[in-house]
């Protein structure tokens, strides 16, 4: 991928990840828009230089006004990362749980999909483009506190996949980006293996501009969990990650 002069909107892209993968867009040349909720944040992107546009990726009608906007000040629009996502602790022993479920399903997965169902047509006639879907190593080696955002991002895996060989031979390609725990939004306080951002994102541009580019980005520190099952580790891991579960309000093993 020609990381240059490329037309990006990053949706969910506010904060963290997302807003690190914007400014490395924009400082290789490309032009890039950043959506989402937040207004304090969108408004400190646009103070640097960046397209904002306000978009609730839960809701039908806020990414069809976000898409006509982005549309009438983008033509050029060529890459969509759709990101949006939430990560929230669930005991399934507790009926309430079921909440944070709906609202995980709702954002990571539904909201994948109405960004990329907002954009196919524009990119299908372009007859060139670049959806970027972002999971995680949790879709491939489940943290049990998280469980709907493991099944979530699992699932945005199978429906990449899925997407990637509809269109087939249309130009346009579909890339997974696989993030594990990075040092961003509070993780580098209780995970210390948490990547550092700059050095997650130097590896991301750097993987995304291989040729060809690689189906699923993924960075060295989440080969472990990408591959778990392959190499025979998988079980061995989870039940590491289950001791986690302590976490978890009244949950003491």
């Amino acid at each position: 991928m020609d990381l240059s002069h490329r037309t990006v909107l990053i949706v969910g892209g506010t904060s963290g990840i997302g807003r690190e993968l914007a400014r490395r867009f924009a400082a290789a040349g490309s032009t890039v828009a950043v959506g989402g909720r937040n207004r304090q944040a969108l408004a400190q992107l646009a103070q640097e230089g960046f397209g904002t546009i306000s978009v609730d990726v839960t809701d039908n009608a806020s990414v069809a006004a976000a898409r006509d906007t982005v549309l009438d000040r983008y033509p050029e629009l060529d890459t969509v990362v759709t990101m949006s996502g939430v990560m929230l602790l669930e005991d399934l022993r507790e009926p309430e749980h079921f909440e944070a479920a709906a609202t995980t399903i709702d954002t990571n997965l539904l909201g994948t999909i109405r960004v990329v169902d907002a954009f196919t047509p524009h990119l299908l006639r372009r007859g060139a483009g670049t959806f970027i879907t972002v999971t995680s190593g949790i879709a491939f080696l489940p943290f049990p506190p998280m469980p709907s955002y493991a099944a979530s991002k699992a699932a945005v895996h199978a429906y990449s996949e899925a997407l990637r060989a509809q269109l087939d031979g249309t130009g346009v390609g579909v890339v997974e980006l696989v993030p594990p725990a990075v040092a961003t939004a509070g993780q580098e306080k209780v995970n210390p293996h948490a990547v550092p951002l700059d050095d997650f994102a130097t590896e991301v541009m750097h993987l995304l501009s291989q040729d060809p580019t690689p189906r699923e980005i993924l960075v060295k520190g989440v080969h472990m969990h990408r591959w778990a099952e392959r190499d025979g580790t998988y079980h061995d891991l989870v039940a590491q990650r289950s001791q986690a579960l302590a976490m978890l309000p009244n949950r003491h093993s």
